[in-house]
């Protein structure tokens, strides 16, 4: 199988918090170790941190130089081949510009949410566009979800991830890693 044009983001602003107000959230290891790896294991491209915050620029810059020339690097080379994925940048305009620059056709980009919204892409439609080349990036938010100006940006958005329950908060590394199999796993 060739490598999938597919691209993700997990944006740190602007999201909401548990108000519905727009803020900044902070950067974690976790996220950036947990979803590069991921994201590597399925056959993703680029990893992008997006953070307006210089302070989290140099957080995310400090932990991937560990593991990409420190001691890390020696100590887990797979660890070391999942971050040399992840590209901090400031804003989701950055990521669409580098997506886009030098070729012909547009990113096709894909929001994600807990919430349904009218946009909804079905999982069969966006593999549809997968398999057919259509660059492809996938936007997780922090915090509680992606801000309105973010869903607006978006081409489409992928359906919440349902079960059984009547509890709705995975983490965002559970939500990357169920998303990406649903798009990418073996059928």
């Amino acid at each position: 199988m060739s490598q999938p044009m597919i691209s993700l983001a997990l944006l740190h602003h602007p999201v909401l918090n548990k108000t519905g107000e727009t803020i900044g959230s902070a950067v974690t290891n976790l996220d950036l170790h947990d979803i590069s790896r991921a994201a590597r294991t399925y056959g993703v491209n680029r990893y992008y941190v997006a953070t307006p915050y210089e302070d989290q620029h140099e957080l995310i810059g400090e932990i991937i130089d560990h593991w990409q020339t420190g001691h890390g690097a020696r100590a887990n080379p797979a660890r070391k081949e999942a971050l040399a994925i992840v590209q901090p940048v400031k804003d989701l305009e950055t990521i669409v510009a580098e997506l886009t620059e030098g070729h012909d056709q547009k990113v096709f980009v894909v929001a994600t949410s807990a919430r349904y919204h009218d946009n909804e892409i079905s999982y069969g439609a966006l593999q549809n566009k997968i398999e057919q080349k259509i660059p492809v990036l996938l936007l997780f938010g922090t915090a509680h979800g992606l801000a309105p100006e973010i869903m607006k940006q978006a081409d489409a958005v992928l359906p919440p991830i349902q079960a059984d329950s009547d509890y709705n908060h995975l983490s965002v590394r559970s939500a990357v890693s169920i998303i990406l199999d649903r798009l990418l796993g073996n059928k």
